[in-house]
């Protein structure tokens, strides 16, 4: 009985450690399809406290809010820094309505509801390719399909191939073999919204927080920008992002953070559990590492900003 017992011991610690980026280990070789077949391991890790706190505020909350900026508002004496135009995007992101679950892929509710205070209403595909990585890839190819901006949307694929859009929109298709990756011409010209979604798919099954950290720059902690993120490569792997920042007049500057995660998942923004109350606030000239929040630990030098 004690050999079976820490036999399953050993694999419950194992299960504990298997991340969101299972995918990046590679592209699979049993697949010729252009997307991967994602892990649907459901385990989650459990919740970690940061020490970054921020000053208290009566209401952080504007349970009426359409968008980032109209639903979470800054501490008192706080008001939004100034932002580049993805950072006015990421800000305008409309959120399903107040206290919403997160929810899978597959429509079933996400485990842990404690990690968040607002929810995207970016839609999810049906399959579990949108996880914490991809969330990031697919705010910032959104808005740049968005101001036509076609030519910057190139990404690295796990394998260290190169994926742009402007090959994809013009009729090329991945075509894999083993660990080969070529590109070849199957289809006709078409930027239509849905044909550059089935390109952001084969992204998702292909790109991971390998990938992304990689391709990514790193950023000093002061210079951080709405946009940016913490990204931490590998297996296990996780990635969040930047998605507003405030600041008081002396300068102090205090930051939102979202994620997807492991399944793929909504697009949630995080609460800070350090703070008492509902501030999700992250406070900048405190932050220090190992940075820790709802569900990952970052080690320093994880703040990037993607191309």
């Amino acid at each position: 009985m004690r050999k079976s017992a820490l036999i399953i011991l050993i694999l419950g610690i194992s299960l504990v450690f298997f991340s969101c980026s299972i995918k990046d280990a590679g592209i699979s070789e049993n697949n010729s399809s252009g997307i991967s077949n994602k892990s649907e391991e459901k385990t989650e890790i459990s919740t970690a406290i940061t020490t970054t706190t921020t000053p208290p505020n009566d209401d952080y909350i504007n349970p009426d809010g359409i968008t980032v900026s109209e639903r979470i508002n800054p501490p008192k004496g706080y008001k939004r820094t100034d932002t580049s135009d993805y950072g006015l995007y990421l800000r305008n992101l409309e959120l399903l309505p107040n206290k919403s679950d997160v929810l899978l892929f597959d429509g079933r509710k996400k485990g842990n509801q404690n990690a968040h205070i607002a929810v995207l209403a970016l839609d999810v595909d049906n399959r579990d390719l949108q996880q914490c990585a991809d969330a990031a890839l697919r705010l910032r190819c959104e808005y740049l399909y968005q101001v036509e901006a076609d030519e910057m949307i190139n990404y690295h694929l796990t394998s260290g191939d190169e994926f742009p859009y402007e090959k994809y929109r013009d009729g090329y298709r991945l075509v894999v073999s083993g660990n080969d990756v070529k590109l070849e011409k199957i289809a006709t010209y078409d930027r239509s919204y849905e044909t550059f979604r089935k390109y952001l798919l084969q992204l998702f099954g292909y790109a991971g927080t390998l990938s992304v950290s990689k391709e990514s720059t790193p950023v000093e902690d002061e210079e951080m920008e709405v946009g940016d993120i913490f990204v931490m490569g590998g297996s296990p792997g996780h990635c969040v992002i930047v998605i507003d920042m405030c600041e008081n007049e002396t300068g102090d500057k205090l930051f939102l953070l979202a994620q997807s995660y492991m399944p793929a998942q909504q697009i949630q923004i995080l609460k800070n559990p350090a703070n008492s109350d509902d501030n999700p606030w992250y406070s900048l000239s405190s932050l220090s590492y190992p940075f820790k929040t709802p569900e990952w630990i970052f080690d320093e030098g994880s703040l990037k900003r993607m191309p």
